[in-house]
């Protein structure tokens, strides 16, 4: 009986004890486990690191060559850099001594040959201002001194507009050109019938087939010239009595800006004197400096071009007067118009004794001036008003 109590108490026991050591089988297989894998990332972080010493290393005695090499080319930069500034200093020096012998040796031919060069150029000048007096009708002798009086004829039509007589005709007719786009001319049968209340009913209508651009038109010989709206330089010679384009012209260098900075809407302005037909204009390559250009009104051919020294700054009108320009100058919020540059094309003016010359008695601004040579006045348009200026004149020195 004690056997078998002793024999039930063993069992339970053993098996604790066979399980116990299971345990410790399986903990001690763990910890060899984790023993070999930290070992192995050890061996792993020590070869690495190794790795980047040399690594280091390796960069820093490859840093040491390049520095070592780019001193060598900076040195022998800079003795190449030496040689070629003392040959250059040779080369120069060498050249100023040739110069000196040349100059002592031939100074009397050349002294000679740039003689005759001035006279050649200054021959060359005198015969172009022959062939331009040639050209020209040397017969007007006259220069603008000063503007006497002022006549408001009537006030009629937009802010911007030209009006005018023909003076190549006898006839006593008055044009108006209302607006700086517009393509219909109102011809009066004289200054009279302009100046009527209903003149509008008294007109004569004349519908152009392209409109116009800005007041620079004129009425010369019985033609209209103007510059076409939409187009750059386009001028066209319109027949106004039959009513149809006998001709027109391209004007080079024309169209690009305005040819007075505070009347922008006019890129080419014609005008008519004692010589005919002229074209004034500004253009970029001359610094906005004012251009004139000699016209053939029968032909539509280029005859001559000046560039004057007049600029389009602060510029609202101009106008030809016996080959002379006379250029309008303003504020740009308007005020009392003065001529202020004058450019003789055959220098027979001395521009430095003439004063500045102001408009009588007006405190606007004008947008377009034109000069009648047959009655010596000016035919002006100032907001919206149709002015006559008489002239006072002298003979050119």
């Amino acid at each position: 009986m004690v056997v078998l109590q002793l024999q039930f108490l063993l069992v339970p026991l053993l098996a604790s004890i066979m399980g116990a050591a299971q345990y410790m089988m399986q903990d001690a297989a763990l910890m060899n486990y984790i023993d070999r894998r930290l070992l192995s990332l050890e061996k792993r972080l020590e070869k690495c690191n190794q790795d980047i010493l040399d690594y280091v290393e390796e960069f820093r005695d490859f840093s040491k060559m390049v520095l070592s090499r780019l001193a060598g080319l900076n040195n022998y930069k800079a003795e190449v850099k030496s040689e070629v500034e003392n040959l250059q200093t040779r080369i120069e020096r060498a050249q100023r001594d040739i110069d000196y012998f040349g100059s002592v040796t031939d100074s009397h031919a050349c002294i000679e040959v740039h003689e005759d060069l001035v006279k050649q150029q200054l021959f060359e000048e005198a015969e172009e201002k022959k062939k331009l007096k040639l050209m020209l009708n040397a017969s007007c002798d006259h220069m603008l001194t000063g503007i006497k009086s002022l006549k408001i004829v009537k006030k009629t039509g937009d802010k911007h507009g030209s009006w005018m007589k023909d003076p190549g005709k006898k006839h006593t007719k008055i044009y108006l050109l209302n607006g700086s786009v517009n393509n219909v001319i109102l011809e009066f049968a004289d200054i009279m019938t302009f100046t009527e209340s209903n003149h509008t009913l008294r007109a004569r209508r004349v519908t152009l087939p392209f409109p116009w651009e800005g007041t620079g038109h004129i009425i010369y010989q019985g033609f209209l010239f103007y510059h076409r709206y939409g187009s750059l330089n386009e001028i066209i010679k319109f027949n106004i009595q039959k009513r149809n384009i006998t001709d027109q012209m391209l004007l080079p260098g024309a169209g690009r800006i305005p040819a007075y900075q505070l009347s922008p809407s006019t890129k080419i302005d014609l005008a008519v004197d004692e010589q005919g037909l002229w074209a004034i204009h500004a253009e970029p390559d001359t610094g906005g400096n004012i251009v004139i250009t000699k016209i053939n009104h029968i032909t539509m051919a280029v005859e001559h071009t000046w560039d004057t020294s007049c600029s389009s700054k602060d510029a609202e009108a101009a106008f030809m007067a016996c080959s002379t320009l006379y250029v309008v100058y303003n504020s740009p919020s308007g005020g009392t118009s003065r001529i202020r540059c004058i450019y003789d094309i055959l220098d027979a003016v001395n521009t430095q004794e003439i004063p500045v010359l102001h408009f009588p008695k007006r405190h606007g601004s004008h947008s377009s001036i034109h000069y009648n040579p047959k009655e010596m006045q000016l035919f002006a348009w100032g907001d919206g008003s149709q002015i006559i200026y008489k002239l006072h004149t002298k003979q050119k020195v």
